[in-house]
């Protein structure tokens, strides 16, 4: 009778953690769940907002309820604007691709100036007649002095806002046939830093030149279209065995350096040719085949290319993905020239430019900061 007894309360012990058991795991398995599903959703705007608008777009097919916070924080990203400098007097004029929006200001600042290039909003700037280089964001209106020096035949870039203690401005000019000058200066130093490089490879080097800033290299295209690169922490410069891109038809004809661009997206080199006998080409840098491999899609990025300076994105309002925008206007600031890659087609239509024939020097695309409506 007692051994009957005591096999009961074996088996009600043994029930009980089995039941336990099945407890804890089911609360363990809602607790997962909620992990990621049901995260507060002051936490989902703490992790999105600190993602890049590519790693938005991804989190944002998790869920519904991720999706709905992605967009919302998707919504603060801005298309860069349009800058068209002042043909007389100091009035210049920023034109908002995504709501077909000018907004004039006056930039007396720019007089007798040549703007060089842009990025992370700020403008590089340079006045012949005393050889003076210096920042300008033409929406907080700071000003930023860097040493004098002489930009007369030279591809220009900077690295990122001066600002910030990474900013470099590079500059690239000829050094004979075989070799290419290279100054670099950092905002606050008292003097720019000149070093002549040997080029093992073909090299022209002209103001024509295109140069963009991607992880802590200079990329250079020269005229032909070959590319240098300049590496930073090595001050080390090197002419990549890369053949020049096929060309579009009739491209080499007058001025065609004018529809030529270059940009950086997510770590990679992008060209782009526009020429009025055919769409717009754009190749993207492959360095592990080390060839130009000309791209179908865009897999969403938007480009905004312009003759001094070059941007892209994604994920932004109002803006079409998987398309080129190009710094010209129609229809009375109504719309924009784009191109779309997917849909093989120029928005509006019969919009192909012979690009040789605009002025390279009107304007440039430039980021502007959250709210910049409110700076006019």
């Amino acid at each position: 009778m007692a051994r009957g007894k005591r096999r009961k309360l074996k088996l009600l012990a043994e029930t009980g953690t089995r039941d336990e058991t099945k407890a804890a795991e089911d609360g363990n398995e809602r607790l997962e769940l909620q992990t990621w599903s049901d995260l507060p959703v002051e936490l989902l705007d703490l992790i999105m907002s600190g993602l890049p608008p590519e790693d938005n777009i991804r989190a944002s097919a998790v869920c519904k309820r991720w999706h709905k916070v992605a967009v919302s924080i998707r919504a603060l990203y801005q298309s860069p604007w349009l800058m068209y400098f002042p043909k007389g007097g100091n009035l210049c004029e920023f034109y908002d691709p995504s709501k077909c929006k000018i907004y004039p200001r006056e930039l007396p600042e720019l007089r007798a100036s040549r703007v060089c290039y842009t990025k992370d909003g700020w403008l590089l700037l340079y006045r012949p007649r005393n050889n003076s280089v210096f920042f300008l964001n033409p929406f907080t209106r700071e000003m930023i002095s860097l040493p004098n020096f002489e930009l007369t035949a030279q591809g220009v870039a900077f690295s990122c806002a001066p600002t910030s203690t990474d900013c470099v401005v590079f500059t690239l000019a000829q050094d004979g046939p075989l070799g290419v000058t290279i100054s670099t200066c950092h905002p606050g130093e008292s003097e720019w830093t000149t070093v002549d490089h040997p080029s093992r490879l073909p090299f022209v080097s002209s103001f024509w030149d295109k140069v963009v800033y991607c992880n802590g290299a200079f990329y250079c295209l020269s005229l032909t279209g070959w590319v240098g690169v300049y590496y930073l922490p090595t001050q080390y410069w090197k002419v990549l065995a890369v053949s020049p891109p096929r060309f579009p038809n009739n491209f080499f004809a007058k001025h065609w350096w004018k529809g030529k661009y270059m940009t950086e997206n997510n770590g990679n080199i992008l060209l782009i040719f526009a020429s009025n006998s055919e769409n717009p080409v754009v190749y993207k840098l492959d360095r592990s085949a080390m060839e130009w491999k000309e791209l179908v899609t865009l897999h969403g990025v938007t480009l905004f290319v312009s003759f001094l300076s070059s941007h892209s994105g994604i994920g932004l309002p109002g803006i079409m993905a998987d398309s080129v925008y190009f710094p010209k206007v129609r229809f009375f600031g109504r719309r924009c020239i784009s191109y779309s890659l997917s849909e093989y087609r120029y928005y509006p239509r019969k919009q192909q430019y012979n690009w040789s024939e605009e002025d390279p020097f009107e304007s440039i695309w430039i980021q502007p900061p959250q709210g910049a409506s409110s700076f006019f």
